[in-house]
């Protein structure tokens, strides 16, 4: 089914480390590819008092088999084609949040998006540090001054607690997280599985006008 004018928006909730928002963005990256869709994305505070040094997985989920759980993972991520590596430890992602609110004002697309999944699941870099964020905005081919400039006033610090606040006028405590057409579905959709949430929504869409 194509696009229409009527069809609404989806509003995606997800935080950059996230493991099954990093497979959720592959899914709409393939979904995106061949059928139009407005897309908004909101942060979603998944671990919102990790230290800025980051905090070992092992400290984050005791008691749990760590091999098994990224085994399980990595199967998926190999399955949609993403790269990734080993991941130690879980990072504070709220400046890659308001980073990338940022980069949302500068180009469409929002190149930096995958970047900053990347550097976190191929790479296990911390997405609190700026040396490591910048870099990744030069790569997005976006303004490195001004994305620093953003960084030390924290200029969108203000958007990123309005998204926050939004999570929890929803009710969404699990992410990804997707709104559609006043619908909720929660927890990573496999490609198919997306197209049938987003047909669903088209049709009740479509059948109310």
């Amino acid at each position: 089914m194509t696009a229409t004018d009527k069809t609404p928006m989806l509003e995606l909730f997800t935080d950059f480390v996230c493991p099954w928002c990093y497979l959720g963005n592959a899914v709409l990256t393939q979904f995106t590819a061949k059928e139009t869709l407005t897309v908004r994305r909101t942060p979603f505070p998944l671990h919102p008092d990790t230290p800025p040094e980051g905090l070992p997985l092992a400290e984050l989920l005791p008691g749990r088999d760590l091999g098994d759980i990224h085994r399980k993972l990595y199967a998926v991520m190999d399955e949609l084609g993403l790269e990734h590596g080993e991941r130690r430890y879980t990072y504070n992602s709220r400046l890659a949040q308001e980073l990338a609110l940022w980069a949302d004002t500068q180009r469409e697309g929002r190149p930096l998006d995958a970047l900053l999944y990347r550097a976190y699941f191929v790479h296990d870099q911390n997405l609190a540090d700026s040396a490591v964020l910048l870099p990744l905005v030069e790569q997005a081919g976006l303004d490195v001054a001004e994305a620093e400039q953003v960084l030390q006033t924290r200029r969108h610090s203000e958007d990123v607690d309005e998204a926050w606040a939004r999570c929890r006028r929803y009710g969404i405590n699990s992410v990804p997280s997707y709104v559609m057409g006043g619908y909720l579905s929660s927890g990573f959709m496999p490609l198919a599985d997306f197209q049938r949430f987003v047909d669903f929504v088209r049709e009740k869409a479509e059948s109310d006008n």
